[in-house]
């Protein structure tokens, strides 16, 4: 027993120690110490209280100490427990110390909690980005179609990013743009001529108002000409209006075919009258035979007139279908 107690006491230690150096970061305490932080333990087991991991604080508020721009450590903790990046916030604040451009903490975390990258925004402050714009398809007065694509320099505009808009809109303004200025020109030869029309006909409408950005230029990197879109349109307009004249012209014609069965029904509605007719002749002739009001000269004289008659119809249609023949 007496030997096991001196034991007992040793691991006793050697884990309290273990847990000491585990849960309080002597380490980066000393490391903080001997950069010129000054930070107590206290602060330290407090953000491991707070499951905050101590590097994520102290290693950024030490880098930025020696750059020159001290940061409070509860606007650390606070950043990172908004689920800001805390070492990204800091990189930014030093390329913009070092970029001469003025950018607070406080600007530098709003924008990162936007959802923006806040150091890449400072990048582009000092370095423009060129942004390529699809083709856009354009027409001329003269109804000749032009393809163009530009070249858009922009920079991260550090006061617009927290509510500003982004590339997209950049780009959707200038297609715009683009598009307008084709369709100012009279003949498409000017803007084939001179694009640089179109680039200073953009940057005049002030594109980027309201966004993240500012235009530096814009560069029309090629112009293609594209279809005849005047000449096609004239065309499908042609081609409609045969189409019209054509269904006239058939309705004109329906009509006339059905005013040709309706006269056609009114022939023979008059021919079966003029057979009825016929018929009752011989009728009425018996009866005058019988009364005595006709005599039989009378009557073989009717019929000599009536034969003579049909052989001159008989002779009339066939000389008919001589001259058609």
């Amino acid at each position: 027993m007496e030997l096991l107690a001196p034991v007992l006491v040793a691991t006793l230690i050697i884990v309290v120690l273990f847990i000491f150096f585990t849960f309080i970061p002597v380490g980066l305490w000393i490391t903080a110490f001997f950069s010129g932080v000054r930070v107590s333990l206290g602060t330290l087991v407090g953000q491991r209280l707070r499951r905050i991991p101590p590097s994520r604080i102290i290693l950024p508020m030490i880098k930025s100490f020696k750059a020159g721009i001290p940061v409070e450590v509860t606007r650390l903790e606070s950043q990172y427990l908004a689920g800001g990046n805390v070492d990204r916030v800091v990189d930014a604040l030093i390329a913009a110390e070092k970029a001469g451009i003025k950018l607070t903490f406080d600007r530098a975390a709003a924008i990162d909690l936007a959802g923006r990258d806040v150091l890449e925004a400072v990048r582009l402050s000092v370095n423009p980005k060129v942004i390529t714009s699809p083709m856009v398809a354009g027409m001329a007065q003269d109804g000749i179609q032009l393809l163009a694509t530009a070249r858009i320099t922009v920079r991260a505009n550090i006061d617009r990013l927290v509510g500003g808009a982004g590339e997209e809109t950049i780009v959707a303004r200038v297609g715009e743009g683009i598009v307008a200025s084709i369709g100012q020109s009279m003949d498409h030869k000017q803007v084939l001529e001179q694009p640089d029309r179109i680039s200073k006909t953009v940057l005049a409408k002030g594109l980027d108002a309201g966004t993240a950005f500012e235009i530096l230029s814009v560069d029309i990197a090629e112009v293609d000409v594209g279809k005849n879109i005047g000449a096609q349109l004239r065309t499908d307009q042609a081609e409609a209006d045969k189409k019209i004249a054509q269904a006239k012209a058939e309705e004109r014609r329906a009509m006339a075919v059905a005013a040709e069965q309706e006269n056609r029904a009114a022939v023979e509605a008059m021919r079966a009258k003029l057979v009825e007719a016929q018929a009752a002749v011989p009728l009425a002739m018996a009866d005058a035979l019988k009364s005595g009001k006709l005599s039989v000269m009378d009557y073989y004289q009717l019929k000599n007139i009536e034969a003579d008659t049909d052989m001159r119809e008989s002779i009339s249609k066939a000389t008919e279908g001589e001259e058609n023949r």
